[in-house]
């Protein structure tokens, strides 16, 4: 039988794409050995939690983290931070110190580790309650004029302060992950909040900030007359960026949308005009590790290997993100932001983002 030379070639190629990616999951599985070392030796306290004097919710980033990068549910320093989240469990499901003014979002977080641990049902009940409480602080038809108020359908830190799209997220992204259909009301609600937070006008966004900057990109909220944590357009446009066009793709996505749904693919437009692991584009290196973790979410549930930029460059996401969060971890394993804004200069809450990063970029 012979082998032609352009036969020859194509082996050699993929001899070679093979090879890359054995060192790109060696060097990943490196990574996050490191990080858990890190996180067990030195992050953890004695009584199970990271960063106690912040509350629960960077013990259950972490615990996630751990967990989906590799560390058995029944590990001890899982099953003591476990314990540790769940003495915040309150009577009404919440789980989060009393008078907690971010309980959506730590009962959201919690909510996902325990389903990243909840072998043989062993939290279901725990899980059950958190969900209702959150449910029961999104915005619906107790809450102002109903589904014509902008913030309709969302959810805020807690004790139904203005809701945002990143706790939005949380709130679905929790649900999803506890089982909840994408039909499920408080899904679709959040959807309606969702798809007003994204700068496109249509039938699902009426209101008068995408007609200012009609991008397709998302921003934080449409509620309380609107914020954009990028800052405004000289129109008065909420300017769209990466972490928040990434959150709502997510959303979309968990909530049922498709890749040909307008909304989809206006923001799969967009991102494709700012795709970079080198900065969160339009904040820069504000909020990057929280990027960097929403964007390896909402590309997994995407479903394709690569990405295409608006340049037509088809991108190995997996390898690039993960080449990205490599090249930034510190000689002790963990992860830090110099820029300390929204507390990614804790390291234990950054290294858990990145370790959930990496947990999407293994094959």
């Amino acid at each position: 039988m012979k082998i032609s030379l352009m036969m020859l070639v194509v082996m050699a190629g993929l001899i070679f794409v093979s090879a890359a990616r054995a060192a790109d999951q060696a060097a990943i599985k490196a990574a996050i050995e490191k990080a858990t070392a890190y996180l067990v030796e030195t992050g953890q306290a004695d009584d199970g939690s990271f960063s106690q004097q912040v509350g629960p919710a960077v013990t259950a980033l972490t615990v996630a983290g751990l967990v989906k990068s590799g560390m058995p549910a029944d590990a001890p320093a899982v099953q003591k931070a476990i314990a540790y989240l769940l003495s915040f469990k309150q009577p009404d499901g919440g789980i989060h110190p009393p008078e907690s003014l971010v309980s959506n979002y730590e009962t959201a977080i919690a909510m996902m580790a325990l389903v990243a641990c909840n072998t043989a049902g062993k939290y279901d009940a725990d899980i059950k309650a958190a969900e209702a409480f959150v449910k029961g602080l999104q915005w619906d038809d107790g809450e102002g004029p109903g589904p014509s108020d902008p913030a309709y359908g969302g959810a805020g830190y807690g004790k139904k302060n203005r809701p945002d799209l990143s706790n939005t997220s949380f709130l679905i992204e929790a649900l999803r992950s506890a089982g909840v259909g994408e039909d499920d009301p408080a899904i679709q609600r959040a959807l309606v909040f969702v798809s007003r937070t994204q700068n496109l006008e249509g039938p699902h966004n009426t209101l008068p900030f995408a007609a200012k900057n009609p991008d397709g990109g998302f921003y934080y909220t449409p509620a309380a007359g609107g914020e954009s944590q990028a800052g405004t357009t000289p129109a008065g446009g909420l300017r769209s960026y990466a972490s928040m066009t990434y959150a709502g793709l997510k959303s979309m996505i968990f909530a049922g949308l498709s890749k040909d749904d307008p909304r989809v693919k206006a923001a799969i437009t967009w991102l494709g005009k700012h795709y970079t692991f080198g900065e969160n584009p339009g904040l820069g290196d504000a909020g990057l590790f929280y990027y960097f973790h929403t964007a390896a979410k909402a590309l997994d549930v995407l479903g394709d290997e690569t990405f295409t930029d608006a340049q037509g460059v088809s991108h190995a996401w997996r390898s690039e993100l993960a080449d990205a969060l490599i090249a930034r971890q510190q000689e002790d394993g963990s992860w830090i932001n110099e820029n300390p804004r929204w507390m990614e200069g804790d390291p234990n809450l950054v290294t858990a983002y990145a370790l959930l990063a990496l947990s999407y970029c293994r094959k």
